[in-house]
């Protein structure tokens, strides 16, 4: 049986990976003994690894490399998060190019395929995740490497009309084009990446994603949306439900209804139209002044990159302006913590919010929105309003969907959640509950390796 590699930007090596993130989350049904895990591991150093550090825990293998103080400046915070992410995010705006930024994101990958290279086996699976490491194929292929190469999107991508605002973008389209399958999480983001090969490139692709490269290779394109395992995060949340932070913040409320939202502290995640929202909702519906708390929990994010201290004084700034006209001696309307709590944590908070709120100004999927819905009472469900540029939005239709860029959409959404009566509560969660249960995350797993092991065998029979 192949072995599976996956590559990704940062790697939660044990302990710790008992406390990582969605990606670690997503994957767990196929992290089994013999996997490899390779990438950064999070650390600065003098110089940028040229041998991998290799920790084996529990059967499988986690393999890093630190990196130099500059390359990380120029790979991780110049090119990957201040061109490319608000890039796929539709933000040109905010979008800054330097060549030397790109110079040091090439530079980190031919760095990790030397790195990575002589870790592979000849039958090895190889599974490379997001945006950071697109040109990784290419640098493999350069060294021989003759392995299935999947790369998996976890972010937006775009139409050819943005993405050519790019300098040297088509050379990034080429890369891409290095992978035998490349996946996507909505038809949307598929149907834009093939946009954008087509426009930039002039490779065509036939009806079911295939695109035909100048060389003659074909890559696979597909759409396998990440998910969750709903029942486990249930069982959590009923559980987290009792606990001592649950009690606490239940308590704290005075029988007052809780609305929640949950993030990283970035600009893609609309937390300043939502704040504002909130704000009109007080304004326009005053019966529900007194009536209804926010938590808004924004775990710190990129600190590095200027766009998000930005971010967080303007939040700072909104919350005090809010509480200010509005609270009272005894009533914070809106709590904002510039923190991030235990994914344990937040599972009893959502099982007790009566409403939850995603509102992105564009995601790749949003877990925060699985993560709600599978907490929910089915005898008491609360309410979801969701962006509709959320990928999850192509999959959840009985959420409340709004458009985040109006922050009186969103209001209105929020008065509508609070009056709910509980038959159309329960309809609508019933719904969403059972959409969730197809997207899981062993379903996600399942279906890009099933894609990655048909490249392999149509190899072999070419």
């Amino acid at each position: 049986m192949a072995r599976l590699v996956i590559v990704s930007n940062r790697v939660p090596t044990p302990p710790k990976n008992a406390k990582a993130g969605g990606l670690a989350v997503a994957l767990k049904d196929v992290i089994q003994p013999g996997t490899l895990w390779f990438g950064w591991s999070g650390r600065q150093a003098q110089q940028t690894s040229t041998e991998a550090t290799v920790t084996n825990f529990e059967g499988v293998d986690y393999a890093t490399i630190d990196l130099s103080h500059e390359a990380y400046e120029k790979f991780y915070v110049g090119f990957a998060n201040s061109t490319l992410w608000p890039l796929l995010h539709f933000r040109l705006g905010l979008m800054e190019f330097r060549r030397e930024d790109l110079e040091g994101y090439r530079a980190a990958n031919e760095t990790f395929a030397k790195t990575l290279a002589p870790l592979l086996q000849p039958d090895d699976l190889v599974w490379v995740h997001d945006y950071h490491l697109i040109p990784l194929a290419d640098e493999l292929r350069r060294l021989g490497v003759r392995n299935a190469l999947g790369f998996f999107l976890h972010i937006p991508f775009v139409p050819s009309s943005l993405f050519a605002a790019l300098p040297r973008g088509d050379e990034l389209l080429h890369d891409f084009c290095s992978y035998d399958v490349v996946g996507f999480q909505t038809e949307e983001h598929r149907r834009d990446f093939l946009d954008s090969v087509k426009q930039i490139l002039n490779f065509p692709a036939d009806a079911n994603g295939v695109i035909t490269a100048s060389s003659g290779r074909h890559i696979r394109s597909i759409v396998t949306p990440i998910g969750i395992d709903s029942i486990a995060f249930q069982r959590q949340a009923i559980q987290s439900a009792k606990g001592r932070n649950t009690r606490r913040l239940v308590g704290s409320l005075g029988g007052r209804k809780l609305m929640i939202g949950a993030d990283r502290l970035d600009y893609s995640k609309g937390i300043p139209n939502r704040f504002e929202a909130f704000k009109r909702l007080l304004e326009r519906f005053p019966e529900h002044k007194n009536a209804v708390s926010f938590l808004q929990i924004a775990a710190p994010s990129r600190e590095d990159v200027s766009q998000y201290a930005a971010l967080r004084h303007r939040l700072n700034r909104i919350a005090g302006d809010v509480n200010g006209r509005h609270g009272t001696f005894d009533w914070v309307p809106l709590r904002y913590m510039s923190q991030s709590l235990a994914r344990s944590t937040l599972a009893g908070f959502y099982r007790y919010a009566q409403i939850g709120v995603v509102t992105p100004l564009r995601d790749g999927m949003n877990l925060v929105a699985h993560e709600y819905v599978a907490a929910q009472d089915p005898e008491d469900p609360g309410v979801l309003i969701l962006s509709s540029f959320a990928g999850v939005a192509n999959y959840f239709e009985d959420a409340l969907i709004i458009n985040p860029y109006d922050p009186d959409d969103i209001a209105e959404a929020m008065h509508e959640a609070l009056v709910m009566g509980l038959d159309e509560r329960k309809l609508r969660y019933t719904r969403l509950f059972e959409r969730l249960r197809g997207l899981s995350a062993g379903s996600y797993c399942a279906m890009f390796l099933e894609a990655l092991s048909g490249a392999t065998s149509a190899r072999a029979a070419a």
